[in-house]
């Protein structure tokens, strides 16, 4: 009986503090995003993905950073290099990667915690892969 609990417990834990590790990330919802650029709202675009990947499709006007999977201090770098225009603004900034999984959020905590506010912050839900409004990607550099 102490082991059953004692596991019992210990999920509970688990499934609590990964609901709270997902909560301390602002998700964009793709139809939320695509009315953002529709209407010409001024935002931030930090995308991640590797350079073959980006020519093949990313936001118009986004700030390319090949730092995907944002976990070396290489690729860390990356980011380094947008960050006096994000910090010189106030826009949103919304972190484009592959799937909108861990390099997104690798790079969302790498951002906040060089000063740009969580408030600002958003990951594309789904990332790249899942946006189903592929019309209002560029190709190309």
């Amino acid at each position: 009986m102490m082991k059953r609990t004692v596991l019992t417990v210990a999920l509970l834990l688990s499934a609590l503090a990964s609901t709270a590790f997902a909560a301390s990330y602002n998700y964009l919802e793709p139809d939320d995003f695509k009315t953002w650029i529709e209407s010409g709202k001024k935002v931030r675009i930090v995308d991640i993905q590797v350079p073959q990947e980006f020519q093949e499709h990313h936001f118009k006007g986004s700030l390319e950073t090949n730092a995907y999977p944002v976990k070396s201090a290489e690729e860390k770098k990356q980011l380094d290099r947008v960050l006096p225009i994000l910090s010189a603004g106030t826009e949103e900034v919304v972190v484009i990667c592959p799937r909108g999984g861990g390099g997104a959020r690798n790079a969302y905590d790498y951002l906040k915690e060089k000063g740009i506010a969580q408030s600002r912050l958003y990951v594309l839900q789904d990332g790249i892969k899942g946006w189903p409004y592929k019309e209002l990607l560029a190709t190309g550099k």
